[in-house]
């Protein structure tokens, strides 16, 4: 059901060189400088003033050093950067970011692809900045080769890419008989070396018009530990939002798991697969396949505050590979609604993946999934899950009725509870699968699966679901309805940042009621 293939290819560590001196003073520190390209520039000139600036951003690269900025002023730059030199904690960062008020638009338009290769490259680097500029129109239409808009691979910390544009980024090529060839990222991380990328910050970001084949717009992927992935607008693209990845031997083995970050605060819509190649033709109308927000053999990993909206799926822990676990994730206070197959899945999509384990998925709003009627419900149960918590969940069913679909009997452990329902048909015309028995009505469902005892079945009393305003009004039988667990589980904010807990207990759903 999911189709993806990794970058092909590995990248190669740069060894670094360090002089020492035995004896002496200790070094002055070096002062930081601020450098200038532009587009009538020249890579004589001493670039360090916007009148004598440099040429070239790769000749920028080649001279910064730690604690150094380079300004690139506003104009289209037919170029593609790499950054294979590290800032310091000492040194300061090295910076690359547009001038102020000036749009500096790298466009890779004509430029050779690679089998792996960014516009944009940070190469086994450390302590850099990627910042405010348009990344647009690196193409190709050969399989096996994979454009990217900022490609950051090997090992390497403090590497923030904030508050860039990234579109069309696309590879058209037509793919084999068995789906492969055609790949393609916006945003890449791979972490392919025993050391790890860590202290990895992805914000503000926007990442649209991307044609990805069986890739992701926003992926970090293998030996990838500490990263917080916030606040990015991720929108019309045909494969998956934001991934974090494991076990898919990007990098040696004991190290291939995206693991210890945040997804927080951003907000991913109109994500399908449904005319994506690289899915096949498995449904009448295509495949609706791809997620807003997805952890595919990832760990330790916060997902909350985040809208997910008219993509196939909202947001899905699971596991691709066979006997290993998407585990100890996180999902809370995320808004997710209107999404074509459902709301959140778990679990493997066949009995030949994975699992999902000792997760949490609480105080999310969930209203009206399941849009073209593929039986997914709100939430969407699927092989092998294993201890997992669902709490304190709003679920509206759309006109299928579904609220949980769970068609796999390998299921145990699973606490579900303190959750709010609502459905067109009512309290006894809604509708459950769970461990591959079916029901319908809410007293027939508590009654045959033990679950949900303390749950309850009435309308929400949103402010304006038609208008997708899910918070809610004060009236609501979700305020003080929840399970209190610790805010180590719930958070200490809910959806809007406002005090998770105002009340005697928390409110079910994503929004805490003023």
């Amino acid at each position: 059901m999911k189709a993806r293939k990794g970058i092909l290819g590995a990248a190669a560590l740069a060894a670094g060189l360090f002089l020492l001196s035995p004896v002496g003073p200790e070094p002055v520190a070096r002062a930081s400088t601020a450098y200038y390209v532009s587009t009538t520039g020249s890579d004589s000139n001493s670039g360090t003033s916007a009148a004598s600036a440099w040429k070239t951003l790769q000749h920028a690269a080649d001279t910064a050093v730690a604690g150094d900025t380079v300004y690139v002023l506003g104009g289209t730059y037919n170029q593609k950067l790499k950054i294979s030199t590290s800032g310091s904690a000492a040194g300061g960062y090295i910076t690359f970011q547009n001038y102020e008020g000036q749009t500096a638009i790298l466009d890779g338009t004509g430029l050779s692809v690679s089998e792996g290769e960014g516009l944009v490259e940070i190469d086994n680097s450390s302590y850099v900045i990627v910042k405010g500029f348009e990344i647009r129109n690196y193409k190709t239409a050969t399989r096996d080769r994979v454009p990217i808009g900022i490609y950051v691979y090997g090992s390497g910390n403090h590497i923030q890419l904030l508050n860039n544009h990234i579109h069309d980024i696309k590879n058209t090529a037509t793919v084999r008989s068995d789906l492969s060839g055609r790949d393609a990222h916006g945003i890449a991380v791979y972490g392919t070396e025993t050391t790890p990328i860590s202290d990895l910050t992805i914000d503000g970001n926007t990442l649209t018009n991307l044609v990805l084949g069986s890739s992701e717009s926003l992926v970090v992927n293998g030996n990838v530990n500490g990263f917080s992935i916030t606040n990015n607008v991720v929108h019309d693209n045909d494969n998956i939002g934001i991934d974090a990845i494991g076990f898919e031997e990007t990098a040696p083995s004991g190290y291939d798991q995206a693991r210890n970050g945040t997804i927080s605060g951003n907000t991913v819509y109109n994500i399908t697969s449904v005319n994506n190649p690289s899915y096949g033709k498995t449904l009448p109308n295509g495949n609706y396949a791809a997620d807003g927000i997805y952890v595919d053999g990832g760990k330790d990993i916060v997902i909350e505050k985040n809208y997910s909206y008219n993509n196939d799926i909202g947001i899905e822990l699971a596991s691709e590979h066979a006997g290993k676990a998407t585990s100890n994730i996180t999902v809370r206070n995320n808004m997710v609604y209107n999404n074509r197959y459902t709301g959140i899945a778990i679990g493997g999509y066949d009995t030949d993946r994975g699992s999902t384990s000792n997760s949490r998925i609480v105080n999310n709003t969930l209203y009206k999934n399941d849009t073209v009627g593929l039986d997914g419900g709100q939430l969407l149960v699927q092989y092998d899950t294993l201890n997992n918590t669902i709490k304190n969940n709003i679920m509206v069913a759309s006109s299928s009725n579904i609220l949980i679909y769970n068609g796999y009997a390998k299921n145990s452990g699973n606490v579900v509870d303190y959750n709010l329902y609502a459905a067109p048909g009512g309290a006894t015309g809604a509708k459950w699968k769970w461990k591959n028995t079916s029901y319908t009505g809410f007293s027939a469902y508590k009654t045959g699966t033990g679950n949900d005892s303390h749950s309850v079945f009435a309308d929400p009393l949103f402010a304006n679901a038609a208008g997708s305003n899910f918070h809610l009004t004060s009236a609501s039988p979700a305020i003080d309805a929840g399970y209190t667990e610790p805010s180590s589980v719930i958070g200490s904010f809910d959806i809007d940042g406002e005090a998770r807990v105002l009340g005697t207990s928390v409110d079910i759903g994503a929004d805490e009621a003023n």
